[in-house]
């Protein structure tokens, strides 16, 4: 008899971990079974994800690595990832 109702009591168990679980997983893409108090008309209730503009990409002429263009020293029209890349390229270069 109580191998009995252990187990009863451990499916018991199970099953409300699983609906809560459940529920848990529906109130986070908004949505509500039951309709009631604070269930959206129509759709989820979040607000579509701001997308972030990105931005241009270069590479620098000395070793190659890619880098934001805002943060390009530019030197003899080319751009380079530091100050020490453009005076090595520039003190390389014969005159």
């Amino acid at each position: 008899m109580t191998r009995l109702l252990f187990w009863i009591a451990l499916i018991i168990l199970v099953v409300m971990a699983v609906r809560s679980k459940l529920r848990a997983a529906g109130a986070a893409r908004g949505y509500h079974p039951q309709g009631g108090e604070g269930a959206p008309a129509a759709g989820p209730a979040r607000a579509p994800a701001r997308v972030e503009e990105s931005e241009r990409m270069t590479s620098c002429a000395h070793c190659g690595i890619y880098f934001p263009a805002s943060e390009a020293v530019h030197a003899d029209g080319r751009d380079f990832c530091s100050q020490a890349h453009a005076r090595q390229t520039a003190a390389s270069r014969p005159d």
